[in-house]
């Protein structure tokens, strides 16, 4: 990769790493499903009237939008609202390359080799350290939800691999307007219509920037770059920048949000960071239809005749 390149690859990381404080400011001022439908409706309004029509069937983009946007970010804005640490969150969500796996295997028939296995188990691993560190030093209820966020964003890149969308960036808008109403619904009914309105009342400068960086930072800048790098690299190249992330955002959770990072935080980092290498990267084979998933935040798009893993929504408190 050219020096260029690296260092957007590594932007987009940073980006996407630091995207998890600036989710802690937000839900300081929104209910976390108020926060994830304004996320995901600045996300797709004004881009759905520019990107042009949907290029898979409708079905795929409603289930993806339901069970990414809904469910995923739905349960991790509630997990991190409940007290999950903004570093620990973006460590937690790597976990979602090894449900990736294990749903393929299951709903695809694609088996992974002994390498991807034993990636699967140090990550898991990884998880159990972090379990251990969180029930210690903090709340596990919101730990376990954003444990269930990755295996839900697992969920939607096996849907997402089965579109197999042409144009990854067209998908990722279209599919950003389907949690819109559902999220709004479900706040209205469990956060209450009297926190929303006064949270929309007491929108300031901070709020909005915060809705901004989320949505057209994150997605749209984050989204596009991360593609561009795919359509000119192969995914074995671009895809291990993507294991900065949670590099990015313990370390920035730590310098601005003053989260204390102990060392077995540090033990579980290295355990499950090692493991989603192992289990995404293009490393020893399988029997069977081969994994075809990279590490990376969001979704999977095909890249020539290669399915390649292109991030769309980005990590958050995304």
């Amino acid at each position: 990769m050219r020096p260029a390149h690296i260092a957007l690859a590594a932007l987009v990381a940073a980006v996407w790493g630091v995207n998890f404080v600036v989710i802690e400011i937000g839900l300081d001022h929104f209910p976390p499903l108020l926060f994830s439908a304004l996320r995901f409706l600045a996300a797709a309004l004004p881009a759905v009237f520019l990107v042009g029509r949907p290029t898979v069937a409708w079905k795929w983009i409603v289930a993806v939008g339901l069970v990414l946007g809904v469910a995923k970010f739905g349960l991790l804005f509630t997990g991190m609202d409940l007290g999950a640490p903004a570093g620990l969150s973006s460590l937690i969500l790597q976990i979602q390359a090894v449900f990736t796996a294990l749903f393929a295997f299951v709903a695809l028939g694609e088996r992974p080799g002994r390498v991807k296995t034993a990636g699967m188990a140090v990550a898991l691993a990884g998880i159990a350290v972090a379990a251990v560190d969180e029930g210690a030093s903090g709340p596990l209820a919101g730990f376990v939800l954003c444990v269930a966020a990755a295996a839900c964003w697992g969920v939607s890149n096996v849907l997402t691999r089965k579109a197999s969308p042409p144009d990854a960036l067209n998908f990722m808008v279209w599919v950003s307007a389907v949690p819109v109403l559902p999220l709004l619904a479900l706040s209205f009914a469990l956060e209450g219509p009297e926190r929303d309105l006064a949270a929309l009342r007491g929108l300031d400068w901070t709020g909005v920037g915060v809705i901004v960086y989320v949505a057209w930072i994150t997605t749209v800048f984050g989204f596009g770059a991360w593609g561009l790098l795919l359509r000119r690299y192969p995914a074995s190249s671009v895809a291990p920048f993507s294991l900065l992330v949670p590099v990015f955002g313990m370390s920035s959770a730590a310098l601005i949000l003053d989260e204390t990072v102990t060392p077995l935080r540090w033990c579980a980092a290295a355990l499950l960071v090692g493991g989603v290498a192992l289990t995404s990267l293009p490393i020893g084979g399988g029997g069977g239809r081969r994994a075809s998933y990279r590490a990376g935040p969001d979704v999977h798009a095909p890249r020539e005749k290669e399915p390649v893993h292109v991030p769309g929504l980005g990590p958050g408190r995304p």
